[in-house]
């Protein structure tokens, strides 16, 4: 391997990284739900947590992927 060989991956490695990093900062800027000012839920208000309904169907849960062995709906 010759030395502009291991300087071109190194490039190539730090480029991949930063991309990575820049790609995850923009989607936590763009698609995150804003955060919640109180920890708990309002009095008389169902918990929001995520659950399966009857249907099989998310309740409380805006993102694409679920979490696996949530509870079901009350």
């Amino acid at each position: 391997m010759k030395l502009s060989d291991l300087a071109k991956g190194s490039w190539v490695l730090l480029g991949v990284i930063v991309a990575g990093y820049v790609s995850t900062s923009y989607v936590d800027q763009r698609l995150a739900p804003p955060a919640k000012t109180t920890s708990q839920p309002a009095p008389g208000s169902p918990a929001a947590t995520a659950c399966v309904s009857e249907d099989g169907s998310w309740k409380n849960w805006p993102w694409p992927n679920v979490p696996t062995l949530s509870p079901k709906c009350r």
